[in-house]
């Protein structure tokens, strides 16, 4: 994993996150603005996706469980996409909130993983 593009993305799925929630509670209902910043995350997930499977190859291996780590990615692959079906079918304001919290959710397992990843043995 590259350090810093995780915590770019932690840091943008945290400010999707937190503009979902807002948008919600504003009564605003799902809009092309917060489905596509939903999307950026799920981009930045499939990004993580490549890197995860190249960086073995480039000599960065993870230290920690690898069963591990990809089974957080790809549960963090599979949330943003629920929660867009959520939100397309239940068209309310709480679907702009169910949507900051998938992405809220994607946001702190992004961080588990690098912590994963850079486990050290003890």
């Amino acid at each position: 994993m590259i350090e810093w593009f995780t915590w770019v993305q932690a840091a943008i799925g945290a400010a999707v996150a937190l503009f979902c929630i807002v948008m919600g509670l504003a009564r605003r209902i799902p809009n092309d603005y917060t489905l596509g910043a939903v999307a950026l995350v799920e981009l930045l997930l499939i990004a993580q996706l490549v890197v995860a499977i190249i960086a073995p190859f480039a000599g960065n291996r993870a230290s920690g469980s690898v069963l591990e780590f990809f089974i957080y990615l790809v549960v963090a692959l599979l949330l943003p996409p629920l929660a867009v079906v959520w939100a397309l079918v239940d068209r309310t304001r709480w679907s702009n909130v169910v949507l900051g919290a998938a992405v809220f959710a994607v946001a702190v397992m992004v961080v588990r993983m690098l912590q994963i990843w850079t486990a050290t043995a003890s």
